[in-house]
């Protein structure tokens, strides 16, 4: 049986081999964005998507480089017709995602 979400499950195959991510988390918002003009006569369900990855790969690399990186990994989903047209990263280190997370518990604790 094929898949229903093989734009996805692309994307989690080939960050999980390249990455190996502590935190991998996808969110498929194509449904937001199907009114959009750059989306006229196009059927694929799968073509705007938000990633979070947390991953010792990306340690003393900046954003950019963290991006791009995912980009290379992605370029053939990107460049096929009703492939990704929307990519939005959050890219962390293990540390940095530890530190955000003490952050926001150290507001919950003070609400």
């Amino acid at each position: 049986m094929a898949s229903k979400t093989p734009v996805e499950d692309a994307i989690r195959e080939k960050i999980n081999a390249a990455l190996k991510p502590t935190r991998l988390e996808i969110y498929n918002d194509s449904h937001l964005h199907r009114h959009h003009q750059a989306m006229v006569g196009n059927t694929s369900t799968e073509t705007h998507f938000r990633l979070v990855i947390t991953s010792d790969a990306f340690q003393s690399k900046m954003q950019a480089a963290r991006h791009r990186m995912v980009y290379a990994l992605l370029k053939e989903e990107m460049s096929r017709e009703g492939g990704i047209h929307a990519l939005q990263l959050t890219t962390r280190t293990p540390e940095e995602d530890a530190k955000l997370a003490a952050q926001e518990a150290a507001v919950t604790c003070k609400t």
